[in-house]
């Protein structure tokens, strides 16, 4: 479902992972709710996956919506990365 490159953004509870996803994709960002990796933990099951080079956008967006992001995780060569 991650493929290595792929980002994934974590938040603190099932409203604010659902209120992002209907941020960013009113904005057209190619994003796709997942459930949370089982490499990862969070409060939530759920959790939005997006390209690395739509992270400057997603970020700036959620702030200005005033949603925060409690992880971001990059996969590469099949393990995560803590980016955020």
């Amino acid at each position: 479902m991650v493929k290595d490159g792929d980002c994934v953004a974590i938040f603190h509870s099932i409203h604010r992972v659902m209120k992002a996803e209907k941020i960013l994709k009113t904005e057209n960002l190619e994003i796709l709710l997942i459930p949370i990796p089982r490499q990862l933990s969070s409060d939530c099951g759920l959790a939005i996956r997006f390209a690395p080079v739509d992270r400057q956008q997603l970020e700036s967006l959620l702030a200005e919506n005033d949603l925060m992001i409690a992880e971001i995780w990059q996969k590469q060569a099949g393990e995560f990365r803590q980016l955020l």
